[in-house]
């Protein structure tokens, strides 16, 4: 074994009898990925009670039986460090709380390999990240659109980041969003539940599908606007563009949403004048229990200049 290698025992759940034991293992550890379960398998990290490697990731799981994943030693992460200014709201030994700016892209890929998140999370936590996905890195358990602002955290030790992963997999995170939708939803509160997937017509997109994943989002109107509202939205599931797609999908698209809103003329006239150019959506609290102390923590984040503009813009329009 790898000096310096963790171990951690998953037992397989009831109801994962027979599925492929790479996704049964990863479903049973949410904070590792599938892709990242049938690495270790097929490396041979993974073993039963006995010792024996689970070399084949296909291989049919039994219900009730506990395995040795064996974590080893991660890699440096080949993302280079950055020295960019954060908003940091809360920090300890275990994981940092950012307010983010919108524009920041949270995670390195094709057009976007350096200036992100991570990278300035790689420079400001240098020599305190988290390695439980193979690779030294922060431990990004949740993400937030580039366009979209607001509250979101990150682990920097193991412990964090498999306590934040429970979390996040047992949807009892506090995540409330504050967004500015064309229209008035009525009834002014109410729950969207509608499965989300990828478009079958744009794989860009996300859209309502039958069969998807889960998804459920409660909103309640805060404040009447012209021909909008100020609303929150609190998710209890987290898909991806969950807000943004629920809302169009009942109506009330976000304000600027250049995906999935159909803006009005006069909207429109107002966004362009203001220099408005993203979707109105703000994560405006973040509450968990903390993966390490236990303690509860809730932070809170004021919607940001160009929003407010827009808000303010809107009320004097009456």
């Amino acid at each position: 074994m790898d000096r310096g290698a963790e171990i951690i025992q998953v037992r397989i759940a009831g109801v994962a009898n027979g599925l492929r034991l790479d996704r049964a293992l990863a479903d049973a550890a949410p904070m590792l990925s599938r892709e990242r379960m049938k690495a270790l398998i097929t490396s041979g990290n993974v073993a039963d009670e006995s010792g024996t490697a689970a070399r084949d990731p296909s291989r049919k799981a039994i219900g009730g039986q506990l395995f040795n994943v064996t974590l080893p030693q991660p890699t440096p992460l080949g993302n280079e460090a950055q020295d960019i200014a954060l908003t940091i709201v809360y920090e300890d030994e275990h994981l940092i709380v950012i307010d983010k700016p919108a524009g920041l892209v949270v995670h390195p890929a094709a057009g976007n390999l350096d200036g992100t998140l991570v990278n300035a999370l790689l420079h400001h936590c240098a020599g305190q990240l988290s390695g439980i996905g193979g690779v030294a890195r922060p431990g990004i358990v949740h993400r937030i659109d580039k366009d979209t602002s607001g509250l979101m955290v990150a682990a920097k030790s193991d412990a964090a980041h498999l306590g934040l992963a429970a979390q996040f997999a047992a949807h009892s995170i506090d995540r409330r969003y504050k967004a500015i939708v064309a229209g008035r939803p009525t009834p002014p509160e109410g729950t969207v539940d509608a499965p989300l997937a990828r478009s079958s017509v744009n794989r860009k997109k996300i859209a309502v599908v039958a069969g998807g994943k889960h998804a459920i989002t409660h909103y309640r109107m805060i404040r009447p606007l012209r021909e909008a509202a100020l609303v929150e939205c609190r998710l209890e599931t987290g898909r991806t563009h969950q807000v943004r797609v629920h809302m169009a999908s009942i109506g009330h698209a976000l304000l600027g949403d250049p995906v999935y809103g159909r803006t009005k003329a006069a909207h429109r006239a107002l966004l362009e004048l203001l220099g408005f150019r993203r979707q109105a959506l703000h994560a405006a609290r973040l509450g968990f229990i903390h993966p390490v102390k236990s303690n509860a923590l809730a932070f809170e984040s004021e919607i940001p200049a160009d929003m407010q503009a827009l808000f303010d813009t809107l009320i004097g329009l009456g």
